[in-house]
């Protein structure tokens, strides 16, 4: 047994937090993701996800708007005033009533950190009855998809103290939390006060492992009945498991490389093309994601309606055309057979992490690709964290990330957050565009389906003809799962597991 196989066993040993579901019927999940804070506005994906928590919207499986703490919703003064009408005889895990007042104290609180939330420029938030009123600075069209992002979750208000901090997970979910250790673990049961349908399995686990080859043992030993972001060679070890099924969706999110638009060779479009054409995708989707259709012929996949553009073919690799316009720029093979202009060579470090086990893999492919071309590249595998770092320090030269246009339906404000005028910790980095802002701008204020589609269009068109960064491959979610489990889907857009609709066979 290799000494690393056998360092993974020991952690799955050591990180379960549970014997199989087969034997207490607890439903067990296991996934790369740390619990870093009580806070919804940091960690409040795991909460929904988990069913902790609730938002005012949810979106389905197919990302349309429903209700979720709001059974309805409307407009007016042209998107600048939104109303919601609040669910009646909702009740928090402490047992309180969820009242308006309470809601808006909790949004209030939300605004207070940076989030998803700041985006649409909320002048005021109040209420009256069943009411809930947000009236903006500006007419924000995309007001309800952006309320069912994690960081508005409405917690109660015994979850926070008087500087309004959280400290305690007190939400509103069809489950509540008993026991969360941060950063790795979450138990919970059904709440039984719960103002909608009682699940079916009444208890489940939540566990932080960021190892893959962990999280995989787990899921063959039965330790964890769920298991999600596997790496390819995990995938094949579980094929051949029984009592275990393997799930795939695509999913609107982007393995793409984020350029510091102001070095040398990544600061003018035609550059960061020819650099696009140095990689082989089609080698990426088939060798490391193990999907044929994970290429990426730009920004945003097929699922983003209006984003999408469909007369694009993913770029194949090519060498000498890349080579050649980056020749015409004045880099020429030095003796080593990387390119020099001006007495300097043409190197860069390739940040990334091992949080999605696929990273790695592709940062080394790009590597060597590069090098093909002239570019010597260093791969850098840290964390996550000092993607956003090294934007802000200056100090990043190229990130290998994958991006979620999912985290709410409408892909809006994930784009203004990454291609704005100041860039984006995820996004573009000494990089703007005027015309893109304005069309950006444009949208908040649009509601029609049509305008809003042809705009869209025009955005993705900027983002691909200006690439300030660089799409290669679309993204896949996987998971492992207990064969006893019924009902289980993977949501594309990662806002629940939907817990509430499984339910053992038997």
């Amino acid at each position: 047994m290799h000494w690393h196989h056998s360092l993974a066993l020991l952690l799955a040993g050591s990180l379960c937090i549970g014997s199989a579901a087969a034997e207490d019927d607890r439903l067990d999940i296991v996934a790369p993701w740390e619990i870093n804070s009580l806070d919804p506005v940091q960690s409040g994906y795991v909460y929904g996800r988990m069913q902790v928590a609730e938002t005012l919207v949810k979106s389905d499986i197919e990302g349309n708007l429903v209700p979720g703490l709001a059974t309805d919703w409307k407009s007016e003064d042209g998107g600048k005033v939104w109303h919601f009408t609040l669910r009646d005889g909702v009740r928090f895990h402490d047992d309180s009533d969820m009242t308006t007042e309470a809601v808006v104290a909790s949004l209030e609180r939300t605004l207070a950190n940076p989030g998803a939330l700041s985006v649409a420029r909320i002048k005021d938030i109040s209420g009256e009855g069943h009411t809930l009123t947000f009236t903006l600075e500006s007419p924000y069209a995309s007001l309800p998809a952006l309320l069912t992002h994690y960081s508005s979750q409405i917690l109660a208000p015994s979850a926070y103290d008087e500087h309004g901090k959280v400290t305690a997970l007190i939400a509103t979910g069809p489950y509540r939390a008993t026991n969360l250790a941060l950063p790795q673990r979450l138990e919970t049961e059904s709440f039984p006060h719960y103002w909608g349908a009682q699940p079916s399995i009444t208890k489940a686990s939540y566990l932080a492992a960021p190892r893959g080859e962990t999280r995989a043992l787990m899921a063959q030993s039965g330790d964890a009945d769920i298991a999600f972001t596997l790496d390819a060679a995990s995938q094949a070890r579980l094929k051949a498991t029984s009592g275990v099924r393997l799930e795939a969706v695509p999913i609107p999110r982007t393995v793409v490389i984020k350029l510091n638009a102001s070095k040398a060779g990544f600061d003018n479009a035609e550059a960061r093309h020819a650099i696009s054409q140095v990689i082989n995708r089609q080698g990426i989707a088939r060798g490391v994601m193990r999907v044929e259709d994970a290429a990426a012929s730009q920004l945003l996949p097929p699922g983003v309606p209006g984003w999408h553009l469909d007369d694009l073919a993913v770029p194949e690799q090519d060498l000498e055309a890349a080579e050649a316009i980056l020749a015409k720029q004045g880099w020429q093979r030095g003796d080593d057979g990387i390119l020099v202009k001006d007495g300097q060579r043409f190197s860069a470090t390739l940040t990334t992490f091992a949080d999605r086990p696929e990273l790695p893999v592709i940062a080394t492919a790009l590597q060597d690709q590069f090098r093909q071309l002239g570019i010597d590249v260093n791969v850098s595998v840290g964390n996550s964290s000092d993607i956003p770092a090294g934007h802000h320090d200056g100090s990043l030269d190229m990130g290998l990330l994958a991006r979620n246009f999912g985290l709410v339906p409408d892909p809006l404000p994930t784009i203004m957050q990454d291609y704005g005028p100041q860039g984006g910790d995820w996004g573009a980095m000494h990089w703007s565009s005027d015309e893109l802002s304005s069309i950006l701008a444009s949208l908040q204020q649009t509601d029609g389906t049509s305008s809003r589609t042809q705009l869209a269009a025009q955005a993705a068109g900027i983002l691909h003809q200006e690439m300030p960064v660089i799409p290669v491959a679309w993204y896949v979610q996987t998971a492992a799962v207990n064969e006893r489990l019924s009902g289980f889907v993977i949501d594309p857009f990662d806002q629940s597991y939907r817990l509430s609709e499984l339910s053992w066979r038997k």
